[in-house]
């Protein structure tokens, strides 16, 4: 396909305009670390919630989400829709916490919350497993799924894309820091909006609307009726695919449930408590609801024109929906949409992994003290290495789904140990140690027998077998067994070890005020008021009922069962009102502080005390 001149002349627009926001904020970026990677603590949650939203509507969203409906169902989409429940564990019981925790980094929590040498090697370990490893893998699947746009949209192969790629998102994220990342990324989420849902509605109108979609898809060659199920059932999915459902309602959502990594980095840029929370109310909102149907949509109608028989790679199917309907115009702005929700999705990444390698590793273990301008250049420099490493992960990867699998089962056996952390005094750091390399282990279990296959030391039906439990199809099965064994290895470590420092334990229950099991340690604290823990629950699960509601109301509308969609949509109406009341008198509690750099613990937990 090729590009009218209007076309270049609106991406040419785009890419102008962020350059522009990026040269806007980079005196400010350069004045200290506090402001380059968390704004100062400054956010309202409107536009923190936004950033975290278009943070995750990457380029590879919609290719994965259309490839989700081919290749099996809409009801495939419950890899990440079981994640809601999570996010709104971190709505009600989490993003409080982060925000009185009051760091610059998640991983700077593990010396807050434990102390000595075994907390300082784990910040240093996690700031490179997380910061370099997973945040790599993660750019590198978003770059790869641009690539694949190039490739449709453009014509340009892989090399050449990740060359432009990397120049347009490396030069913006240098120079503006983290208030130029979040501000670019609400009117890349509104770019990226206006384009998929423009996309959508061409196809629609095209199909006759919602009954035209339905009865020309039910038509397709290849079609199932399960393609259009919003979940599995036994008899026309099979037993696996239930299976797979079970275990993502019921596991595969506590890995995001705290709100770890970039979700973090954003509740620390907060104004307060409050704000963090509707933050992370307004992304389960935005990016459940508002977001996938379009997505959806496009996927579903891809049958009819590209069928199943004609072999095409699934998650090309999106891009070519955009080459097949979009005129002149809007193909510039689709372009410029998918370049926005790349750009906003590598900004975030490359400044939230720079902030790991300078803040817990550089600042903490190499050089103390330095000027502020120091640690800025050094951030520059750290991100220009992160995106060379990305852009390896892209070059050597294949599809975008083995790298979501494999990242998501990677994480899994340490997911339960972070959530209990906050509640559970009990838990040190070797917990959390011997979870991350137990799961390290397990979900590289394939490489090791091919290694010892290699080397005679396993047979052949061995070797099937491990195949099988490692195939893509089985990703569920896998983390079901990583999560209850990695589980009970930390929780003998727990019980084998000492506990934390009981100093240590009061500074954090002081600084942050969780509920749960604290009872020794709040012993010691007569005069701090711990969080009922037990208040939020109405709270989660009436958003869990409101999300779900309006996404499959949405859903129902589109696909032409108009009065189920009603009846969901009037019941995300009324849940939405209890959440909101639930969310309002959970906030009323005193706020933390903006954060500065001298209210950070940086350096002072060296000394074992939090000031």
């Amino acid at each position: 396909m090729t590009l009218h001149p209007i076309d270049w002349l609106i991406i040419a627009a785009y890419c102008l305009g962020a350059f522009g926001i990026g040269l806007y904020y980079s005196k400010r970026a350069s004045r200290n670390i506090a402001e380059y990677f968390v704004a100062g603590g400054n956010m309202p949650w409107w536009l923190t919630g936004t950033s975290i939203v278009a943070t995750t509507f990457a380029a590879d969203t919609p290719l994965v989400v259309s490839a989700f409906v081919r290749t099996g169902g809409i009801y495939q989409n419950w890899m990440w829709w079981s994640v809601l429940m999570g996010g709104m564990l971190s709505t009600f019981f989490y993003a409080r916490l982060w925000r009185r925790a009051n760091i610059l980094t998640d991983v700077e929590f593990l010396e807050l919350r434990y102390g000595g040498r075994s907390a300082s090697a784990l910040r240093g370990f996690m700031a490179a497993y997380n910061g370099v490893l997973s945040n790599c893998i993660t750019m590198g699947w978003v770059m790869l799924a641009m690539a694949k746009i190039c490739d449709v949209m453009l014509g340009w192969d892989k090399a050449l894309s990740l060359v432009v790629l990397i120049a347009t998102a490396l030069v913006y994220t240098i120079l503006s820091g983290f208030w130029g990342v979040v501000v670019t990324d609400l009117i890349q989420f509104v770019i990226a909006m206006v384009g998929s849902v423009a996309l959508a509605g061409i196809v629609m109108v095209k199909l006759g609307g919602p009954a035209g979609l339905v009865r020309q898809v039910s038509a397709a060659p290849g079609f199932e009726p399960k393609m259009l199920h919003f979940a599995p059932n036994l008899r026309t999915a099979g037993e696996l695919a239930v299976l797979t459902f079970g275990i993502q309602l019921s596991m595969l959502w506590w890995a995001n449930g705290q709100g770890i990594g970039y979700i973090a980095q954003r509740l620390f840029a907060s104004k307060n408590e409050r704000h963090s929370a509707l933050a992370m109310l307004w992304f389960n909102f935005a990016h459940y609801v508002l977001r996938p149907w379009p997505w959806v949509l496009v996927g579903v109608a891809s049958l009819v024109y590209f069928p199943l028989s004609a072999g095409i790679d699934p998650e090309t199917a999106y891009p070519s929906m955009m080459a097949r309907f979009l005129p002149v115009g809007l193909r510039g702005l689709m372009v410029a949409s998918l370049l926005a929700a790349f750009m906003s999705t590598m900004d975030t990444h490359l400044n939230w992994g720079a902030s790991y390698v300078v803040n817990d590793l550089y600042k903490r273990f190499i050089r103390k003290q330095a000027p502020d301008k120091h640690y800025v250049l050094v951030s520059r420099l750290a991100t220009l290495v992160l995106v060379g490493l990305a852009a390896l992960v892209a070059w050597q990867a294949e599809t975008i789904r083995g790298a979501w699998i494999y990242l998501m089962v990677l994480t899994a056996g340490g997911s339960l140990v972070g959530l209990l952390r906050w509640y559970w005094w009990r838990i040190n750091a070797w917990s959390e140690i011997s979870a991350i390399i137990a799961s390290f282990i397990l979900a590289n279990g394939l490489l090791w027998a091919r290694i010892a296959d290699k080397c005679g030391l396993i047979s052949e039906t061995a070797m099937a077998s491990v195949q099988w439990f490692y195939g893509s199809d089985t990703y569920a099965v896998r983390l079901f067994f990583i999560v209850i064994a990695c589980t009970a290895i930390w929780l003998v470590v727990t019980l084998v070890t000492r506990p934390v420092a009981a100093d240590r334990l009061e500074s954090f229950v002081r600084r942050v005020r969780p509920g749960g099991w604290w009872g020794p340690v709040a012993a010691r604290c007569p005069g701090v008021v711990l969080d009922r823990a037990r208040r939020g629950w109405v709270g989660w699960f009436s958003g869990v009922i409101c999300i779900y509601s309006g996404l499959f109301g949405i859903g129902y509308v589109c696909l032409a069962r108009f009065w189920w969609g009603v009846g969901c949509l009037f019941l995300a109406a009324v849940t939405g009102w209890l959440t909101l009341r639930a969310l309002s008198r959970a906030s009323a509690v005193p706020s933390a502080p903006s954060i500065g750099l001298e209210s950070s613990c940086i350096g002072s937990v060296r000394e074992g005390k939090v000031e």
